[in-house]
């Protein structure tokens, strides 16, 4: 099935057209099977838990504020995002409130933060295409005019912060929200981090290119 998408940003990278697609929610869901790999492949986890998070995927298109973006090259996927409105009905708010009240919070700052933010459920890139660019891309076109006064989102725990997503995230404006918190189900510390918006350098919206390719 060849990938038909919204028109969306395109630049050359290793000699080859890689676009970023901004997704339907129905687009979304064919695509969740296909973009759930990339997640299993870049998180680390087992293929076994593949149906249960497709199906996790789909059922969160209709969360207000809902975006979808995925770098393609081709009829190949390498990347995905998305994210919407943060709520308290949401299990991820949940748990991070569960993290500021063991950590001795929420602070003044922390309660306002909590109460208007967008959420950055994922955002993965195959393996085999990171350090490219492509996390860089998603996440600022993701994050273009997204509703909320800030962006959070969590990313696994790494010494020193030495990986790319740590560095992207410091370099694109994020800061520490909470710093080794385990979520339930998952062993591994977490760090969850925010970011104003609009991002800097993002009041307009990113170059685009829908000619045909």
């Amino acid at each position: 099935m060849a990938l038909a998408y919204q028109a969306g940003s395109s630049w050359f990278s290793g000699g080859v057209t890689v676009e970023i697609r901004r997704l339907t929610g129905p687009e979304f869901s064919v695509l969740a099977p296909r973009l759930v790999d990339i997640y299993i492949q870049a998180m680390g986890y087992d293929a076994s838990i593949h149906h249960r998070r497709t199906e996790s995927w789909r059922r969160e298109v209709v969360q207000p504020g809902f975006t979808a973006l995925a770098a393609v090259e081709g009829d190949r996927a390498l990347g995905v995002a998305y994210g919407y409105l943060g709520s308290q009905d949401l299990w991820w708010d949940r748990q991070v409130r569960r993290g500021l009240r063991e950590a001795g919070g929420p602070t003044t700052e922390q309660v306002l933060l909590m109460r208007d933010y967008f959420e950055v459920a994922e955002i993965h890139v195959a393996p085999d295409s990171q350090g490219q660019g492509l996390g860089r891309n998603l996440l600022s076109q993701l994050l273009w005019n997204a509703p909320g006064r800030h962006a959070l989102l969590s990313t696994p725990e790494v010494e020193h912060e030495a990986n790319n997503a740590f560095g992207l995230y410091r370099s694109m404006g994020f800061h520490d929200v909470l710093r080794h918190f385990t979520f339930d189900g998952d062993a591994r510390p977490f760090a969850v981090l925010a970011a104003p918006l609009p991002l800097p350098g993002m009041v307009e919206k990113p170059a685009t290119d829908s000619s045909p390719r």
